[in-house]
């Protein structure tokens, strides 16, 4: 028997390329579906992308763009998107076909804003930050990490789990499933772009904002 879960990164109040991301999970037929936060910013259109997620029935977490919105208390959306808000948990622990799994939006345990950003401008692993994070880990206990946050798009091995960051559906056009239990990992490019492995903040914002 094998789960298949699809992940969703960062979709920043955008539905197209979300909504593109459930429907291949549909079609390749996911067992669950999960998101690892930051629904919220950027975009404008967070009613229907909380929508989307509710009714896809994936499981979110919230992620610092959440945070930023509930401490701004700036509700403009509709009751609903803020109750779905408000009831994100910081985490997500679970065992499947055998493998403990763990999703976080920045790191372990429940960092929103420590990212793991492995990868350089070009999407290469950058050694000492592979190296460091590994270190990092070498206590944490799960086979499989789930994180967000850097808009960067890679499945490492660090020491003794595998750590997946699906990117952002928005600005890496990107979504994963992830295969259990052998950890396999399968990508999918959203909005007829190719893959974008890493998004450099600001500079990027501005080009894809053109």
């Amino acid at each position: 028997m094998s789960t298949r879960i699809g992940l969703i990164g960062d979709p920043h109040a955008t539905p197209e390329p979300l909504a593109e991301a459930l429907a291949i999970f549909r079609k390749e037929k996911a067992d669950a579906i999960w998101c690892t936060g930051d629904i919220t910013g950027y975009g404008t259109q967070i009613d229907t992308t909380v929508m989307l997620l509710k009714d896809s029935g994936c499981r979110a977490i919230y992620g610092n763009h959440e945070q930023w919105y509930i401490e701004k208390a700036s509700y403009q959306a509709a009751p609903p998107t803020n109750d779905y808000i408000n009831s994100l948990p910081p985490f997500i622990q679970e065992e499947r076909e055998g493998k403990h799994l763990y999703m976080v939006h920045g790191s372990p345990p429940r960092s929103v804003m420590k990212g793991i950003r492995l990868l350089d401008e070009n999407g290469n692993i950058i050694k000492e930050e592979e190296q460091a994070w590994t270190e990092h880990l070498t206590k944490f206990t799960y086979d499989v990490l789930i994180i967000g946050h850097t808009h960067q798009v890679f499945a490492a091995q660090l020491g003794n789990t595998l750590v997946i960051n699906p990117g952002s559906t928005r600005f890496n056009h990107c979504c994963a499933l992830l295969s259990l239990p052998d950890r396999t990992i399968e990508w999918f490019s959203l909005s007829g772009r190719m893959i974008h492995y890493t998004w450099n903040w600001a500079e990027e914002y501005k080009k894809s904002s053109e």
